[in-house]
């Protein structure tokens, strides 16, 4: 009784094909952040301190170019100046201080049936709908920033994070760009595509 063999190529077709299969399901769904510092010091210090490395390595390329430093050599030349180490340390220290003071929210898309079943939650008003509107402005907006946020502690791990009560209560509470900012952030990270359509 003989044992039928399947072509190499199909045998090949299907393993290239499970394996381009294997990466789409394991995509990592988008992510997008918004980052809050209320500190105009600590900014204002991080825009002085980048300027100041500007000027070092204008001052230190002018030197280098004075000097006769072989091109190629340069770069690593003007790095290694004492100015331009100190603004560069300068100026690392003003970022981090930066980053100590920001607030950093995290949104990420949410699976197609996930997002169409919150829209269905959140329906427009029969005036909403009139004037085109896809979901009720007035409570998708914080049902959306809770569904999507994703808080992490300090090792990576995801924790519980934003309730719907918290995303409505810093809607009402913050001024509305920034009210706005945190919706369109939440919003963007659904509506952003993130493939190549190529030209055909």
């Amino acid at each position: 009784m003989s044992t039928f063999t399947p072509p190499v190529a199909a045998v090949a077709k299907d393993a290239h094909w499970a394996a381009k299969m294997a990466r789409l399901r394991h995509r990592s769904l988008p992510e997008r952040t918004l980052s809050i510092c209320d500190d105009p010091d600590v900014k204002r210090a991080v825009t002085d301190a980048a300027l100041a490395l500007a000027k070092a390595r204008t001052k230190a390329t002018s030197a280098a170019i004075e000097q006769d430093v072989p091109e190629e050599q340069r770069e690593q030349w003007v790095a290694a100046q004492p100015d331009v180490l100190a603004a560069s340390s300068a100026l690392d220290a003003a970022q981090r201080a930066q980053e100590d003071a920001t607030i950093t929210l995290t949104f990420r898309a949410l699976p197609r049936p996930v997002w169409e079943q919150l829209l269905r939650a959140h329906p427009p008003t029969e005036s909403q709908a009139e004037q085109g509107m896809e979901y009720n402005v007035e409570t998708f907006p914080a049902a959306l920033i809770a569904a999507c946020h994703v808080e992490r502690d300090v090792d990576g791990t995801v924790v519980a994070g934003m309730t719907e009560a918290e995303a409505q209560e810093l809607l009402d509470a913050w001024p509305d760009a920034e009210a706005k900012a945190l919706f369109t952030c939440a919003l963007l990270v659904n509506q952003t595509l993130r493939s190549d359509l190529g030209k055909g």
